[in-house]
Order: structure tokens, then sequence, then C-alpha cells
């Protein structure tokens, strides 16, 4: 008690002599250490963090007289920033309104194996943050990545229902999902990567690494990578007991166009004081679809149940993080698969997933050990006639992957050095993908078997070594690779990554790093309705080289990129039109593949322009070119490989109207090479097309009330899948309310 009235009264009149004197740092520090050395028992207590830092006038930094960056860099709508290896921690930047708090919590986040801080990070990494997700005028993760210019959202449906996701002209394939830093890709297909058991509320930001990852992530992230990074710690409220149990309700309830719905309700338990930290979420989502079949029967409805438990334990010791999530989706698939010969518009599917994951690290010790256990379950029901097997049996998966990690690193004189290693088990029973089992596995709920499958063990180690010297960061190391399925030897994949800080605010940058995937089981083994693939597919190689410059102040973030990448045995589902049964899609290896391409953003948040809060906006620009040196011959139609985004344009901006109502407006433009092939037989090259989204949202401590429109020119003509259509305008509303118990 003694010791808590003696650091009140010297920080009283800490703030007390800070607030009449001007230009007095020296002086100011001198009081607090005077006092500390005067009082022994003072120096015997805990360091005290702060963790809450206000723009007023009797604030502890106000006596500097000059600005302070606390190791944030706020942005408004993507952040240049580092990726996270593991990155379970959590961080908050409210950069709406230039006299927000900042909550600072201790944060990891890096694009190389071992962690660095945000300046010495090497590698540039795209970062959607909570205030990004909360602000955005969309209801799915899908939605919210298509505000990347470097990601290209191929959707069939709406609101996510299924998804393609790729990076910088690759397919949906060749990116790898990690939920915290857990790799979550099926190998069955990456058609569902984004079936998540999370909600957009439990996300606190979203990392977008481009580029070859495998020194990252793993194998795998050919051309990037995807963390999606939840938080269990409770938000503190300005002026909260931090010594108070914390018990955060929070509710969740949204309608709008062609009978959506959706409810969601969570809890979070613990202080950012406590040593545990828990939070359970669950949600449902409905919709009765945009479109009808040639019946007159719902063929793109959906609805989705999801649950998701996330949860750490931090002393001085350890740090340990946990979660387990489940998805289960049923939606009709309308057209989606649907060939010239199998012209199908009542498809259907259903899918179930389960995912879980142990990470342990130790924060003592000369070597920091950080070994990760997981376990992901899926389960897919695709119907090619909606609940009519006597027409087409139905096509049962179900795959386990069983997963173990070990990343390590410690600091010596020169420097900072990472290894570890990981072994993946992918297994997978199916009724129509793999080779013929032993003996048949019954298909729960049903009178059917599994009679085929296929088991592959991936192993990966690394090495990564980093010279941190005043304004220069080296990384460099390799991932060494081998598949029990493949015909390569054990292979290196080498990368270095090298940043040059100019200031405190501009930095150079240059990298080149490589990576392979192995193919999907269901490029390797799907034939039906007009598929045949290739089980000789041979793994995807891909070498990448980056050159780009950022400049980051309060006032303006501004970042360009040029890469080269260079692809060898990709592999793609082609069409021959020449030959006579030229409606089959086959999956094939191109020898090669260049792709060539260039990134820049800037955002400028005007409201820095004045000392008190305004209305003027934040203001984003976005813009990629992306061109390859691959020509399809004549007659040959491309599904995926060579369907990229050449142009894509994002803009947005973003403005405090009155009080606590805000309004955001983005658009998107986008232009995509390659064509397809229509019903009647016609090739149709793919067209540009815009869209518009808007979200009004009126923000109190306690809830938010919002309006939101996607599509709002209602453009109905648009392609994202050849002989898929999609939605025009859909309106939204919606409120979240969060109380306290």
């Amino acid at each position: 008690m003694e010791t808590a009235k003696h650091l009140r009264f010297i920080l009283e009149y800490y703030f007390i002599f800070a607030r009449f004197s001007k230009n007095n740092a020296y002086l100011c520090t001198r009081f607090l250490f005077y006092n500390s050395m005067y009082k022994p028992i003072f120096l015997q207590r805990e360091i005290i963090v702060f963790r809450h830092f206000q723009r007023k006038g009797y604030s502890l930094f106000a006596c500097l007289g000059r600005e302070v960056l606390i190791s944030v860099l706020s942005v408004a709508t993507l952040s240049a920033t580092k990726a996270a290896g593991i990155s379970d921690e959590t961080w908050r930047v409210d950069s709406t309104k230039a006299v927000s708090e900042v909550w600072l919590d201790d944060v990891a986040v890096t694009g190389s194996r071992a962690p660095l801080t945000k300046s010495q990070a090497a590698r540039m990494v795209t970062v959607l943050s909570r205030e990004d997700i909360a602000q955005a005028p969309v209801q799915s993760i899908n939605d919210l990545l298509k505000m990347a210019v470097g990601v290209d959202i191929r959707q069939r449906g709406a609101l996510g229902a299924q998804t393609d996701i790729s990076i910088r002209g690759g397919t949906q394939e060749q990116i790898m999902i990690l939920l915290n830093g857990i790799n979550i890709c099926d190998p069955q297909t990456g058609h569902n990567a984004l079936d998540l058991p999370c909600d957009l509320s439990d996300i606190v930001r979203i990392e977008v690494l481009e580029g070859p990852a495998g020194r990252v992530y793993g194998t795998s992230s050919l051309v990037g990578a995807i963390n999606i990074v939840t938080s269990a710690q409770c938000t503190p409220d300005e002026g909260s007991d931090t010594g108070t149990p914390r018990r955060d309700i929070s509710l969740a309830l949204e309608g709008g166009s062609f009978g959506y719905a959706r409810f969601g309700a969570g809890m979070k338990m613990g202080d950012s004081d406590d040593p545990l930290h828990l939070a359970i979420s669950a949600g449902t989502t409905r919709s009765d679809g945009y479109s009808r079949s040639a019946e007159g029967h719902l063929n793109t409805d959906f609805n989705a149940l999801k649950a998701f438990l996330h949860g750490n334990y931090d002393n001085d010791r350890l740090r340990a993080a946990w979660h387990l999530g489940m998805s289960n989706r049923q939606w009709g698939s309308g057209t989606f698969y649907a060939t010239p010969r199998w012209q199908a518009d009542e498809q259907y599917e259903k899918t179930r997933k389960v995912f879980s994951a142990v990470t342990v690290e130790n924060k003592k010790g000369f070597v920091h050990f950080q070994p990760a256990f997981y376990w992901n379950h899926n389960y897919d029901n695709y119907q090619g006639y909606r609940d009519r097997p006597d027409i087409m049996k139905f096509n049962y998966n179900r795959t386990n992957v069983f997963g173990w990690k070990l990343n390590g690193y410690f600091d010596w004189t020169f420097g900072r050095t990472a290894f570890g290693a990981e072994v993946r088990l992918e297994d997978l029973v199916s009724g129509n993908l793999g080779e013929p089992l032993s003996e048949p596995i019954h298909i729960s709920g049903t009178d059917r078997d599994y009679t085929l499958g296929i088991s592959r063990t991936n192993l990966s180690a690394f090495l990564e070594h980093n010279i941190l010297l005043d304004r220069l960061t080296i990384s460099a190391g390799f991932v060494a690779a081998k598949s029990s399925k493949s015909d390569m030897s054990l292979t290196v994949y080498p990368g270095i990554d090298v940043s040059y800080r100019i200031g405190n605010n501009a930095k150079v940058f240059a990298s080149f790093n490589s990576s392979l995937r192995l193919p999907s089981f269901t490029e390797m083994y799907y034939k039906l309705q007009g598929y045949a693939a290739d089980p000789h597919l041979k793994p995807e190689e891909m070498q990448a080289v980056e050159v780009g410059a950022q400049y980051a102040s309060p006032l303006l973030q501004t970042k360009v990129t040029a890469y080269y990448h260079h692809g060898k045995n990709m592999i793609d589902w082609i069409m021959d039109t020449n030959i006579q049964d030229w409606n089959v899609w086959q999956s094939v290896n191109h020898t090669r593949l260049n792709a060539y391409g260039i990134e820049a953003s800037v955002t400028a948040d005007l409201s820095q322009l004045r000392q008190q809060p305004s209305a003027l906006p934040t203001l984003h620009l976005s813009y990629s070119y992306i061109t390859q040196d691959k020509d399809l011959e004549p007659g040959i139609v491309s599904q995926y490989a060579l369907e990229y985004l050449r142009h894509k344009l994002v803009a947005s901006a973003q403005s405090n109207l009155w009080r606590q109502l805000s309004l955001r407006v983005g658009l998107r433009w986008q232009d995509r090479v390659g064509a397809y092939t229509t019903f009647d037989g016609d090739i149709r090259d793919y067209r540009p097309y815009a869209l518009m989204d808007a979200r009004l949202q009126w923000k109190a401590p306690r809830y938010t009330v919002y309006a939101e429109v996607n599509n709002l020119l209602d453009n109905r003509s648009y392609v994202d899948f050849g002989n898929v259509a999609q939605p025009g305008a859909w309106f939204t509303i919606g409120a979240r309310y969060t109380f306290r118990l």
C-alpha cells in the first residue's frame, strides 16, 4: 500500500511538472530518477509497463514536446509491415481518428523464421488490422481479402459460399492458409481453403505474405501465404480497472437481401494483466440464394454453423496457445463446376471441418523453442445432382492431417539464428480419389464405402540466419523438403531478404526466394463428368525476385514493389478444343511459366493535417499489374494457371461524418486474362468490371450499428468464373453489442 501511494505521488508531481514546463524532458526524467534513488523500496517492485497512451496534455510523454513513436505503425486501410512466423499475440490500432487511444500488447511479427522487431524486418507484408475488418463493408473473410491488391478472389456465389483465392497470378492451390500460424490447407483441394471456424469478430489481423514463402512457412506456400490471427484477450476500455476480472459477452445480428441472416455470440475471459485468457464464439448463417435452377429450385442457397475456442497462457517462463474450431457448411453449387458436356445447374456440396492446435514456447534460456502439434479433419460430400444419387453417385472424401513442427532460435555475436523441422502426415479416403484400398471403410450415415485412398508424409527442415545492423537487416536461409509420394529427392530451396532503413520513415528492400508445392489429390485423381486428372503430375517449383521501397508517416504511407516469378512444372486444368473430345478438362504440367508484376499503394490520413478531430477522410489507392510470357496455343483454354488478373485497382475513402457516425466507400476494378467456353461451345474472353461497396456505421463504446451494400451499382453482367452467374446489389443491416459480466 505504501509503495502504491509513493508511486502515485511521484506520477502526480511528474504530470504537474510536465504540464507547466516546456521542453523539459531532461528535468522530468531527473525528477523520477532522484525520487527512485531516495526510495530504495521503489526499486524492489515490479517494472511498470505502460500499455495505454493518450494524446492528452497531462499524458506521460507530453513533456517531451515532440512526437513519440511507440513500436506501432498506424495505418488506415492496408499496412506494409512484417509477417508472423507464429504470430498469436494481439495488437490494436484505431487509425480512424488522430486522437483515438492506442493499445499495445507485446507483439512478435516478422517475415522470417525468427521473430524480429518492426524496424528490423527485411520482408514486407500486407496487414489488414482489426479496424480494417470492423470498417470494411463485408460479411466474410473472402470479401475482406479483396481489399489486398495482390490477392485475387474468384467467387462462385456470394458471401464466400465457395471461393478460390490466389496471390500474384497463382492458383488457389499454390498458396498456404494458416490459422494462428498453423497450416490448415486441405490436401484434397484448395477450393474450400477459406472454410474457417472463426468469425470476422474473432480476428485481430490478417497477414498476407506475397511471393514464395517456403523458408518462412514451409512447403505449399508457392506464391504466398495468408495468416489469420485471432485473439483471446479482452479489448481494454478507456479508464477500466485492470484489476477487475473481465468477462466480455458479445452478440451480433445481421439480415439482408435474398433471405440472408446471421447470428453470432461470443465470450472472452481475462484481463490484459491475467496470465490466462479464454475466448469462445459460435455463429450461424443462412441465405435463400440469388438464383434458381431451370426447374425453379433453389441452387445458390447456403447455411453454415461454426464454433471456435481459443486460449493462451503467458507467464514469466513460458507462453502457450491453443485453438479448437468446427465448421459445418452446406451450399447450393448451381453451375459451379459445370462443363459444356455436363451442364448441371443443381449441384450441391457439404463440408465439415475440425481444426485443433497447441503451441508452446519457453521465454527464458539461451535457445527459444516453440513446438506445435496440430490435427485438421476435413469431410466433403459433393453432389452432382442435389439429393439425387440415382442420377449421379455422391462423391465422399475424408482427410485427416496430423502435424508436428519445431521452431527454435538463439542470439549470438553474429546475429540471430533460427532452425526447425516439420513432419506432416496427409491421409485421404474417398469414393473417387486415390488408389484402391486393401479394405473398404464404411461411410457413416450412408450405405456406401470408401474404396479409394492415398497417404503421404511430407518432411521439411529449415535453417536461417539474421544479421541485424543499425539500419541494415539481412535474413538468409533455406528449407529442405521431401515427400513420400514424389519422385523428387530431398531438395533445398534457398532464400535471402535484405532491407535498408533510410531515416525513420523510409525503407528499401530486395529479396530472392524459392519454394515448391505438391499436387493436390484432386489434381492427381479426379475423373468425373468432363474432368480427367493425371496421377503422375510433378511438383511445382517457383523462384522469385522482388525489389521495392516504402515510406510511412502518420500522414502518408506509400509502397511500390516490382517482382519476377519463374515457375517450373506449373499445374493447370486445360481444355483442347482442337480435338474431337474437346469438352474435357485435363490436369497438366506447364514446363515453365514466367510472370512479371508491379504493385503500388498510397494511403493518406488527411485528419492528421489538423490538431483537433475532423471529418477529413482517409484515402487509399492501390494498383497491381501482372503479365505472363506463356501464351496458349490456338484452341487451348486454361481454367486456372493462365487466368490471372492483369490489372487490379482498389480505392477507398473513409470519413467520420458526425460524432460516432462514419462512412466508408470502396471501389474495385479488375481485368482478367483468359477465356471460358460457354454451354453453347463458344469461347468468350473475360471482360473487365468494377464493383462498388459502401458502409455507414455508428460506433459507440459498447455497440455498433451499421448498414452496408455490396455491388452498390447493381452490376449483374460481370463474370468471375465462366458460366457462373453473380448476384446484383446485396443489402445488409446489422448490429453488435458487447457487455461485461
